[in-house]
């Protein structure tokens, strides 16, 4: 079922139209790369924030800062890596390293989750440095984020 719906995806016109046109993959492709590097950059900065750095900020000040950065930077990279998708689904489904950028996408999402139904409820009464379990998911978000990227790389040479 699952190959059935990637031979239809990659039978659009759309799709059709990423395989066939010289610029168009790398322009989705480089409009995919700098809203990761948007949101990624937003999730960093809060998490090393999180982490003890820039003290001086507060975290919830900082969050409603980032926030629309990262939703914004979503935007701009669910369309885009969609439309990447549909170039080759085939191939990708196929492709460890994809699936394995997937479920690391999926798990550093519900870390986010997680976070901000824990630990984050209380941010405004942490003492000057955050409790253990708030640094914990600000380690873990950082370091699937970090592998998000080398799989993104990879996927260049698998």
């Amino acid at each position: 079922m699952l190959g059935d719906a990637a031979k239809l995806a990659a039978s659009l016109p759309l799709a059709q139209a990423m395989r066939e046109h010289a610029w168009l993959y790398p322009a989705v492709e480089t409009l995919h790369i700098v809203g990761f590097a948007v949101l990624v950059g937003a999730v960093a900065m809060f998490d090393l924030r999180v982490l003890g750095f820039g003290r001086q900020l507060p975290v919830k000040a900082l969050a409603r800062h980032l926030l629309p950065w990262s939703v914004g930077s979503m935007l701009l990279v669910v369309p885009t890596g969609l439309l990447l998708f549909v170039a080759d689904p085939l191939a990708l489904l196929a492709n460890r390293v994809f699936l394995l950028k997937l479920g690391l996408v999926a798990v550093a999402g519900l870390n986010a989750l997680a976070f901000h139904a824990g630990p984050y409820r209380q941010a405004d009464g942490w003492p000057p440095r955050a409790p253990a379990r708030a640094m914990l998911h600000a380690l873990l978000s950082l370091g699937l984020w970090i592998a998000v990227i080398a799989c993104g790389r990879l996927l260049a040479y698998f």
